[in-house]
């Protein structure tokens, strides 16, 4: 299947079409979409606004009005998900790239709507983004297994009615989410959702804040999860465990 490979954002990503892959000229403003996210809130370029924010020299009422959309955004997510998803890390540093990837997502995809290009499935670092199908079919994804990566979780179909599905784990990156609940012990989170930035947000917050998030995000945001906590065992929404065969 056609398919466009690129890096963004310190990760690999890929654009699969369902039908011929487009000139590459009509790719490069999704490219430039993610680098544009990258170069403004990365904390690991020293230039980005971001890092400015950081070492005191902006401050967040000076900063622009799209930098000051996102924090607000973050801060609503922070309420929604009861302090489990933040933009504050413990040393008070303000770090938005629990949103940032889901936002440039969200963005490219719209770029290559405008191109009008459509049944595609856009994957950024294991996070999936799909519009239309693939030859009539659903986009067939997938869930690696935390304790092999070369080994799958489980298989399913992403299709109209859900169109996101957004990872988050200590397998690959450590403990790199501030845990919000001591008693959360999932070691990788999986949500599927109608958008890429609920997917992705959520697989956060449950990741930080367990068993009680889970239940609170299923109930509010009609989402599917899938979890592995810390001794192997599967946690799954009711619609996950009727298609994939998951103990309760």
């Amino acid at each position: 299947m056609p398919t466009h490979v690129f890096e963004t954002m310190g990760t690999g990503a890929s654009i699969r079409f369902a039908g011929d892959l487009p000139p590459a000229e009509t790719l490069t403003p999704v490219e430039k979409c993610f680098d544009g996210f990258d170069e403004q809130f990365s904390l690991y370029r020293s230039e980005s606004e971001i890092s400015e924010i950081a070492r005191g020299a902006l401050t967040l009422p000076l900063a622009s009005e799209r930098f000051r959309d996102m924090y607000a955004e973050a801060l609503h997510w922070r309420i929604l998900t009861q302090d489990s998803f933040s933009p504050h890390r413990p040393d008070r540093v303000l770090d938005l790239s629990g949103l940032v990837k889901a936002k440039a997502m969200a963005a490219a995809a719209a770029e290559l709507r405008a191109a009008d290009l459509h049944d595609w499935m856009l994957n950024v670092g294991g996070d999936l983004l799909i519009d239309g199908n693939r030859e009539g079919s659903p986009w067939h994804v997938a869930v690696v297994d935390p304790d092999d990566r070369r080994r799958l979780l489980c298989t399913f179909d992403l299709d109209g009615s859900r169109t996101s599905l957004a990872t988050s784990g200590t397998t690959e990156r450590g403990e790199h989410v501030w845990r919000s609940r001591a008693t959360s012990t999932y070691r990788q989170v999986s949500v599927v959702a109608d958008d890429i930035v609920t997917a992705d947000v959520l697989a956060t917050a449950i990741l930080a804040g367990g068993q009680e998030r889970l239940d609170e995000s299923v109930e509010s945001f009609g989402v599917d999860v899938i979890a592995v906590d810390a001794d192997g065992s599967i946690v799954a929404t009711e619609r996950m465990r009727r298609a994939h065969g998951f103990a309760a």
